[in-house]
């Protein structure tokens, strides 16, 4: 085992190492350093420019021959366009150039010219500073920095926005570093100033603080984000390396390095599941790893380019390629001196086995004494998929199938895919092909992959649109991470517009369906798919683009073949276009909505004339919708309208708009009896509710005198026990007492407790022999004050009781 820790280094509790992947092929005088070095990420393809005054030329990658090349690359013709300032790579491995005029040239993974695209007029005067390119959750981005130290931001190359972020206050001059941030799915700028840092968003300069950082740093000299933007390092002109989260809340940790001019590059070096957060620090001929602890690790070093990657760093010179990494766990378990886990100790039992040696049978006793057989099998294939030498991977395989030979439940399946995974990442990783893909990779990159696959099948033009749609469809089935409608979108720009429609039929989501199908226009099948999701808004969506393409007429008579986008539009235009709504209704000859919609549109006019013509064409619709019931109750409103504005017109009394029953009430209130008499007999208000309300209005009023009057025009049809309530809920009990006497028997007593006469609720109880109104009297006395009547009651109910 010693020959695989060899390079192995400790740093706090993990193992650092570094493996050598390539001898580079190019021959280079002063390595790199006079190129743009560009990497792309997952190993991808390089590319480089020399930018040396004397001898301007390009390195595309090594693509024009064979795409992901990274050994033996072929040189470009002169270099015959603009100062290249900046170098990247798009997240579909497109090669991006960004020149001083910001201009950026676009170049595919075979180095042949795509296009091109400016950052803004401004910078053919002001020129580009420096410029970074970015992966953002929208795609490819690009961050400039103007001559004028302004910053320009496109999060997505693919749908230019230019964002011209706000001035930094006080900058006289470039700063001293800079990065792009990605956080709740918006790229922002942080930039250090001298002592000063700040953050940059579309809206906003904000000063910042990191926490902790020593205070012997006055400045902050550069920085660097982690792959997954999640980790951000500063290093400062005391020669710390500060650690801590993007969003500058959390310290992971600070290291002297005690070097304190400025490295030329730094890079995280984290993998997924990484026992500690560390960073690669390069400078001219010293790299150093800093980690949590205050250790260093410290390389020899010649000029090469830092390529950050999920797993680690990339480490390309003239003539190396190599990656470091944090030595990932299974590895150290098994590798590490005197370990004594469970695959470390399967590896020995094989190998003692292939020696023929009884010790492979001790060494098997002690995993299953402790019931680890399993855990490491697990370990060895685990760590198998970790290592980047065959040999060393087929030593941890053989140990694992020998371990499985005594397991009667392990199942095959993580065996069989580590196989087969390692044949693929040692075919692509051959000097001939030169993809230093690790397992982590591979992992994330599968859907690229397929995704990259689909795209390039739907372009072979002699196989039919079934075919190539059911070969997809078997080959990616429900792959996570890939959209069928990207792979339709390349099928449509093919000018394959069937075959689109058919690959759109295995996309899941109808809101990436919908806006391509009508980027096809294909509208009737756009709005069935967004019905069929129940996402409104997708509707809406559709049910606009369709009003803005079609005619009035054609628009209409699509929506009437679909009822629920038709629903849909109404609640809309309710609200937002009301005419339009009226002409749905009368396209449709939907008599009852029109008059319903006269109606609403009645009480929106403020004009008697006008309100009482569009009721008169509500009556008209409800009469054609054979609806007598609300034509009749539409005529009301109309004689109503109209009687009220006759009282306004004769009493100066806004009545008008007023409901029936609050127009009765408004009228008798104000002592318009006479008018009230022929409201109530014009509109055959009914006796009780009518004597209601004007008792009602004659109490509040305290017309006590009116009040007799009516109690006495006629019999009452509600009785008089409310004449009673009424007057002692408006604190007169003294006329109540009027008319307890014309309270029926049955109500005697709750009229006589309503005005406090006990005792002739007592009488009234004594006089019916009911044992419930008894009981209720006698709740409502007290035995001090009212012993009397207690009795008395008492003699009553025990003689009833008798009987």
């Amino acid at each position: 085992m010693a020959f695989v820790t060899a390079n192995w280094n400790p740093l706090g509790d993990a193992f650092y190492r570094k493996v050598e992947l390539y001898e580079m092929g190019w021959s280079l005088k002063d390595g790199l350093r006079d190129c743009h070095v560009a990497a792309a990420p997952y190993g991808g393809p390089i590319a480089g420019h020399l930018h040396s005054l004397r001898n301007a030329r390009s390195c595309l990658p090594g693509a024009i021959r064979c795409p992901l090349t990274t050994f033996s690359p072929i040189w470009g013709p002169q270099w015959k366009s603009g100062v290249v300032k900046q170098l990247g790579w798009t997240v579909g491995d497109d090669l991006l150039c960004v020149q001083e005029d910001g201009t950026v040239l676009v170049y595919d993974l075979f180095g042949s010219f795509k296009r091109h695209f400016s950052m803004g007029n401004e910078l053919v005067q002001s020129h580009v500073l420096e410029a970074k390119v970015f992966h953002s959750p929208y795609g490819t981005g690009i961050a400039l920095l103007s001559g004028t130290f302004r910053f320009i931001l496109a999060t997505n190359i693919e749908d230019l926005k230019l964002r011209r972020l706000p001035e930094v206050p006080g900058l006289q001059g470039a700063p001293s570093c800079w990065a792009v941030l990605s956080q709740d799915r918006q790229s922002k700028v942080l930039l250090a100033a001298g002592p000063d840092l700040y953050m940059l968003d579309t809206t906003a300069c904000t000063p910042v603080i990191p926490p902790g950082l020593t205070p012997q740093a006055s400045s902050i000299v550069h920085m660097a984000v982690s792959f997954s933007y999640k980790y951000l390092a500063f290093f400062t002109d005391s020669g710390h390396v500060w650690m801590g989260s993007a969003n500058l809340k959390d310290k992971l940790g600070e290291v002297e390095t005690k070097m304190k001019t400025p490295p030329k590059q730094m890079a995280w070096c984290r993998r997924p599941k990484g026992q500690q957060p560390s960073v690669v620090v390069m400078w001219e001929k010293n790299l150093l790893v800093a980690g949590q602890c205050q250790e260093t690790i410290q390389y020899p070093f010649v000029d090469s380019v830092l390529v950050p990657e999920m797993d680690g760093v990339r480490i390309i010179s003239g003539s190396h390629h190599e990656l470091l990494q944090e030595v990932p766990a299974a590895c150290e378990e098994i590798f590490k001196i005197a370990s004594m886990a469970p695959g470390a100790l399967l590896l020995e039992a094989n190998r003692e086995y292939e020696k023929e040696s009884q010790k492979a049978d001790e060494y098997l006793r002690e995993i299953k004494e402790q019931d680890l057989l399993g855990e490491a099998v697990k370990q060895c294939v685990e760590a198998a998929g970790y290592e980047h030498e065959p040999e060393t991977q087929k030593m941890l395989l053989r140990a694992a199938s020998f371990g499985k030979c005594f397991l009667s439940n392990f199942r095959p399946e993580l065996f069989v895919h580590m196989c087969r995974d390692l044949r693929v990442l040692n075919a692509v990783r051959d000097y001939t092909v030169g993809i230093p893909l690790t397992l982590p990779h591979k992992q994330q990159s599968v859907s690229r992959v397929l995704k990259h696959w689909a795209c390039c099948k739907v372009q072979q033009k002699e196989e039919a649109d079934e075919v190539i749609a059911r070969a997809i469809s078997v080959k990616l089935g429900e792959t996570a991470g890939i959209s069928y409608s990207d792979i339709a979108a390349k099928a449509y720009e093919c000018g394959r517009t069937e075959l689109a429609i058919k690959l759109l039929e295995f996309e899941p989501r109808s809101g990436e369906q919908v806006p391509l199908l009508l980027k096809m226009k294909r509208s009737q099948l756009a709005l069935s798919k967004a019905i069929e999701s129940g996402d409104t808004d997708l509707v809406y969506t559709v049910v606009t683009y369709l009003k803005n393409e079609m005619n009035r007429g054609d628009f209409f008579m699509t929506l009437r073949n679909q009822p629920v986008a038709l629903s849909l539009y109404r609640q809309f235009c309710k609200h937002q276009e009301p005419e339009t709504l009226k002409d749905l209704f009368n396209q449709d000859d939907d008599h009852q909505e029109l008059g319903n919609f006269y109606v609403r549109a009645s009480y929106q006019e403020g004009k008697l004339e006008t309100r009482v013509s569009l009721l008169q064409s509500a009556v008209d619709e409800y009469n054609k919708a054979k609806n007598e019931f609300a034509a009749k109750a539409t005529e009301e409103e109309i004689r109503l309208l109209r009687f009220q504005r006759r009282v306004e017109e004769e009493k100066g009394e806004r009545v008008l708009g007023c409901s029936l029953h609050d127009t009765l009430h408004c009228l008798l209130t104000l002592g318009l009896h006479k008018q009230a008499e022929q409201l109530y007999k014009d509109f055959r208000v009914p006796d009780k509710r009518y004597w209601w309300l004007k008792l009602t209005a004659l109490a509040e009023k305290e017309d006590w005198e009116e009040l007799e009057k009516f109690a006495k025009s006629k019999k009452s049809p509600i009785g008089y026990l409310p004449f009673v309530e009424v007057c002692v809920k408006h604190l007169n009990k003294y006329e109540a007492k009027k008319y307890v006497s014309k309270v029926t028997p049955e109500q005697k007593v709750k009229a006589h407790l309503a005005v406090g006469d006990l005792e002739g609720a007592a009488e009234a109880a004594i006089e019916r022999r009911s044992e419930g109104e008894v009981s209720l009297v006698l709740s409502r006395c007290s035995a001090t004050t009212d012993r009397t009547i207690v009795d008395r009651l008492n003699r009553a109910r025990a003689a009833a009781a008798k009987k």
